[in-house]
């Protein structure tokens, strides 16, 4: 049953419900709770310090030692898709994205379930909420669709400012891809222009307490959600932020990588003992010239620099809300939408990336490096450190590339720091929102139309301590993305990578005990694994799974499709003028 509540009148409103006429008091009224959702972009596993990073995260410590850190948590393993799952509850093949649309291939975007954008047949967690009486407010990246109905204001935010595409640049309005024409920005469904002092995190930070202060004191509880452009390509920070790490990073990516894993193991994060892959897209570090480890060096201190960045002005709302006095009253949520990012590449100061870097007005240079006009990113092998001690990375279903931290803090959640490492998925997302502040997931219909129903379950009762799981050792959950592919049962996980990095083979692990997946169990249980691989291949039949055309390459695709998005209309005004002037040059040739 869903609840309504009449907005109008807040401080002195009765509670209504949908089918029933129940007065609750204002006091109850006052008492939901407020949820601050924090999405960093391309964060990996280990790149905070409650999960053994080297960099300072004073605010998300601060979260983690007054609330719950999930190690074994599972997202999308690229944006788009994890968005439209975390808002919705719904699979991402239902909802309309299960894939970022830049490199859907025009044999599946012919389906309804495979356009790239936020269908119509879900509910967002801002819809329901909003419905329920609460201020809704977003400040970031969107990427579920840049149609005025699709935009963020029309569904359930009351106050938007959102980029709306996969990234941009962090200091400027500009794309970082040549597939866009601009960085396309909104706010409150309207064509936006960002401001001259724009830096991504402050701003972003600046217009949640702008939108949080313009209902200060109404009676009415708020949802911010604030998903972060930090640390998505192109990687840029205050040289202030970065001058913090430039003497961090000098020994390498792979004493990194061991760095990460000893300490998460100290943390409780990973089980004792626990093994690593060596990924083959790791160079190694000894091969480079003092001054490639330098460049390279830096790379990595303005990913840090970024990653502290975030944290700053995350401490800064928090500090906000203290001081109004809003703190005890809200529950924060803060997680990465999928694993680190790998592009880049180890060689990026090529002549070919230069040319190509200076036809968008970008430069990587040393001295300037993650500043205005920069273009970083860490490459390969720093992803993999990233990822610490995971294999794989954004895009792949390993776990480098879905597993990433989760933390949930605050009012209605015990206060002194606690690990889970229940298996927790991004679906589960909207329905512990939705138990937390009391509010109905929707019916068969909303809106007038039929609804998909809510496939994932409310983490609270495991994160007030009520139960050790939310999933039994028989639930099953499935994921396709690209043709990467899994299935989640109990402690266990079959996973298939696709080439160039994947071998396009199934394989079993048991993810709790080796969450590096070394050690494949596919021969030692046989039957186990007939059996999920049975389970998924429903799981693909039930929401309706495509098959990828041959060959599909996902950069060759969203490079098509940008040039298509982009360039469409000359393009086929080109295809058209050959048309008509074909039969003449033939006739041509045809006299001489």
């Amino acid at each position: 049953m869903r609840t309504l509540y009449r907005r109008s009148v807040a401080p002195i409103a009765a509670l209504i419900l949908a089918a029933a006429s129940v007065w609750v008091s204002p006091m109850a009224l006052a008492a939901r709770p407020n949820v601050v959702l924090i999405i960093a972009d391309d964060l990996g596993f280990s790149d905070i310090a409650p999960y053994g990073s080297e960099i300072q995260t004073p605010a998300l410590s601060a979260l983690a030692q007054r609330g719950i850190r999930f190690t074994n948590y599972h997202t999308a393993a690229s944006c788009a898709p994890t968005r439209g799952m975390l808002l919705t509850g719904v699979d991402s093949h239902r909802n309309g994205v299960p894939n970022i649309p830049e490199t859907i291939p025009p044999e599946q975007a012919q389906h309804a379930n495979y356009r790239g954008t936020l269908g119509h047949n879900v509910v967002t967690v801002a819809s329901l909420l909003q419905e329920a009486g609460y201020h809704t407010y977003l400040a970031g990246k969107w990427h579920l669709g840049k149609t005025p109905d699709l935009l963020p204001f029309r569904r359930g935010f009351e106050r938007t400012v959102t980029m709306a595409d996969t990234g941009a640049d962090n200091w400027e309005q500009k794309p970082y891809i040549p597939i866009y024409k601009k960085a396309n920005w909104f706010a409150d469904g309207e064509p936006f222009e960002l401001p001259e002092d724009f830096y991504s995190s402050r701003f972003l930070v600046d217009k949640t307490i702008e939108y949080i202060s313009s209902n200060a004191g109404d009676g009415q509880p708020f949802f911010a959600y604030l998903p972060f452009q930090a640390v998505h390509i192109p990687v840029q920070a205050p040289q202030a932020f970065t001058d913090k790490y430039m003497e961090t990073y000098n020994e390498g990516w792979e004493v990194l990588r061991k760095q990460r894993q000893a300490r998460a193991e100290q943390l409780g994060i990973i089980a004792p003992g626990t093994d690593m892959v060596d990924m083959s897209t790791t160079a190694d570090w000894e091969s480079y010239t003092a001054e490639e480890q330098r460049y390279h060096a830096k790379r990595m201190a303005v990913y840090a620099g970024m990653i502290d960045a975030m944290d700053h002005h995350i401490g800064r709302l928090i500090n906000y809300l203290k001081q109004t006095g809003q703190y005890e009253n809200t529950v924060f949520i803060f997680t990465s939408d999928n694993g680190s990012e790998a592009s880049g590449g180890d060689d990026p100061r090529s002549v070919a990336m230069k040319i190509a870097l200076a036809e968008q007005g970008y430069v990587n240079d040393y001295d300037t490096l993650g500043l205005k006009g920069s273009f970083n990113t860490i490459g390969p092998s720093f992803a993999s450190a990233a990822a610490s001690p995971l294999g794989f990375y954004k895009f792949y279903a390993g776990e480098g590339g879905m597993r990433v931290p989760l933390i949930i803090a605050g009012k209605r959640i015990p206060s002194s720091a606690r690990l889970t490492n229940a298996l927790a998925y991004v679906t589960d997302i909207t329905p512990t929102i939705l138990d937390l502040t009391g509010v109905s997931p929707p019916s068969e219909r909303f809106g007038g139309h039929p609804v998909e129903p809510i496939v994932g379950r409310s983490l609270l009762p495991l994160v007030r301590g009520d139960v050790e799981r939310v999933y039994s050792e028989t639930d099953t959950i499935g994921y396709e993305l690209g043709g990467n592919s899994a299935l989640f049962q109990g402690d266990y996980k079959i996973v298939l990578n696709i080439p160039p990095v994947g071998d396009n083979e199934w394989h079993l692990y048991n993810i709790v005990k080796d969450p590096g997946e070394t050690r494949d169990l596919k021969e030692q249980m046989p039957e186990r694994f007939e059996r999920m691989l049975a389970h998924y291949r429903q799981y693909t039949i039930d929401n309706n799974v495509l098959p990828l055309p041959a060959n599909y390459n996902p950069a060759f695709q969203g490079i098509a499709n940008g040039t298509l998005d982009r360039f469409g209309s000359q393009i086929l005004l080109g295809l058209l003028s050959l048309i008509v002037l074909l039969p003449f040059y033939l006739a041509y040739r045809s006299k001489k």
